[in-house]
């Protein structure tokens, strides 16, 4: 993993949110959080470095999370290192697929 002093990550509420309403333990949706801003990517190879099941679909990249109990559909913007989540979602709210019209 490549550091820099931080990444933007818009926004941690929708992560905290996620796990209020699914009363699903916040940990790791927050060590997500922590590494990704963190992280210095610059593409999807330097993403797989920390996290090998990511995926790109479309312009999104899709990481699983908790043992791949969510997953986190995110935009990144590698040069101006941004981070942009746009839902975090159960399996079955991913497998059903209406999250793929924003990608």
């Amino acid at each position: 993993m490549r550091t820099c002093e931080s990444v933007n990550v818009v926004s941690r509420k929708a992560l905290k949110s996620f796990a209020r309403a699914h009363l699903t333990p916040a940990e790791p949706l927050d060590n997500w959080y922590k590494r990704a801003r963190k992280a210095s990517w610059q593409n999807l190879v330097d993403v797989r470095f920390d996290y090998p099941h990511a995926d790109l679909v479309g312009k999104c990249t899709v990481f699983n999370i908790g043992g791949n109990k969510f997953r986190l559909v995110t935009k990144i913007s590698y040069v101006g290192q941004a981070i942009y989540i746009k839902r975090v979602l159960t399996h079955r709210e991913y497998d059903e697929g209406a999250w793929k019209n924003e990608c």
